[in-house]
């Protein structure tokens, strides 16, 4: 085989189709993250007018062809910005994830202040414990929430004392990060 010298040695790899459709599919999923967003998440991401009109849109749109012709423009522009500029849509990314990470840490706090109230109910030294850990809790009032929501379980009615107590909890462990 003879060798031309302006011939480069080795051609770029090319991508198959079933690669580059892989990819697309990639995108229109991280548009897809993107359209689930609330308003105030969708402010936090670093992405372009377009793109943001876009995504608006569709949260405008009900069910129907309009919404899939939506999504694929969504993922058309993902695509010219994996052309310009992978860094945005690694960026993209890192910051849905931190959202799908928070929401992870407030069902954990959520469940954490769930069995503090179940164990401030059931238990007769919770009340202790729970001191130690939040030592800001206003005791008189933290045992008036326990009492009347005891006596609302042991009557079984329902008039939102547990309901209270939950709130209480939550206002004073938030105080507490």
């Amino acid at each position: 085989m003879i060798k031309f010298p302006d011939e480069p040695e080795e051609l770029p790899e090319e991508k198959s189709k079933s690669q580059i459709k892989r990819e697309m599919d990639a995108l229109q999923a991280i548009g897809l993250r993107l359209t689930k967003l609330n308003k105030e998440q969708l402010d936090q991401v670093p992405m372009g007018e377009t793109l943001d009109a876009a995504i608006r849109e569709y949260q405008r749109l009900k069910v129907g062809e309009a919404t899939r012709r939506q999504m694929q423009y969504i993922g058309r522009i993902m695509r010219t910005y994996d052309e310009d500029d992978s860094e945005i849509i690694t960026e993209i990314t890192r910051v849905i994830n931190s959202f799908d990470a928070s929401h992870v840490e407030h069902t954990q706090r959520f469940h954490h202040i769930e069995n503090w109230r179940d164990r401030l109910l059931k238990e007769k030294n919770a009340l202790t414990d729970y001191l130690t850990q939040y030592p800001e809790a206003d005791v008189q009032h933290l045992r008036q929430l326990i009492r009347n929501a005891q006596k609302e379980q042991s009557q079984e009615k329902n008039l939102g004392s547990v309901r209270k107590l939950f709130r209480y909890l939550r206002e004073i462990s938030e105080a507490s990060d």
